[in-house]
């Protein structure tokens, strides 16, 4: 099966070509260019440089969260829309799963961590054994102190993983948790994890049409955020 997949889902973003889990090109990059700048070319110079006809493609997929609001959004629309002018199938799947690939091939457990701001990250835990993974946790929404706390009970390798991975590791509520960051190119998520996630997930049914493709969001946006506490304290 061949998939075309992609992360806009932090700072970093990526298209990835994989072809029966073989990848055949993967374009990467960690700047501060916006992902409207960067994803679409990314898109175009891994096809051409693959030799790949968009028309190929088996499956569309990409991470739909949780991460950036901005940047999910982004990469959700880009996959629905290419996945509709081919009219075929395409599978949003869970940023940290897709993370958590980077370290499938150790024996450890995986602490998959994106930065959400206010003193809070996304997280979901795994155990990475016999180059496969094992969900841990749901995806959630927490502090870093819980998470910290909840750290130190997790079997041992656990390794950091994420754009909050090194907010965590550098936190000294971490220290009893005995958190390994591993070699930069393992931390942030890659759209060939995005690519092992969908083919599992498409294998279990997960496909869906690009109609209804849909961002994962944790929480709501800062905006709304602030809505609600503005309305809640007006009507005391």
């Amino acid at each position: 099966m061949r998939i075309l997949a992609i992360d806009s889902s932090a700072t970093a973003a990526s298209a990835a070509l994989v072809d029966d889990g073989k990848v055949l090109g993967e374009f990467y990059i960690n700047t501060s260019l916006t992902h409207s700048q960067t994803l679409m070319p990314m898109i175009d110079n891994v096809l051409n440089c693959t030799r790949t006809d968009l028309n190929s493609i088996d499956l569309f997929a990409v991470s739909a969260g949780p991460g950036s609001f901005t940047g999910i959004r982004i990469g959700v629309a880009s996959i629905k829309g290419l996945a509709m002018a081919q009219n075929k199938p395409c599978v949003g799947v869970s940023t940290l799963e897709a993370m958590a690939h980077n370290l499938e091939h150790l024996e450890c457990t995986v602490c998959a961590v994106m930065d959400a701001r206010c003193g809070q990250v996304y997280n979901a835990i795994f155990k990475a054994q016999a180059g496969g993974l094992e969900r841990i946790t749901p995806d959630r929404a927490l502090s870093i102190d819980d998470l910290a706390q909840e750290c130190e009970n997790y079997s041992k390798p656990l390794f950091l993983v994420g754009d909050g991975a090194k907010l965590c590791y550098n936190n000294e509520k971490f220290k009893n948790s005995n958190a390994i960051l591993p070699p930069e190119p393992l931390i942030y998520q890659r759209a060939c994890g995005v690519a092992k996630s969908a083919l599992t997930a498409y294998e279990h049914g997960g496909a869906v049409t690009p109609a209804a493709l849909m961002p994962i969001y944790l929480r709501l946006p800062q905006a709304e955020r602030e809505l609600k506490k503005r309305l809640k304290g007006e009507n005391k």
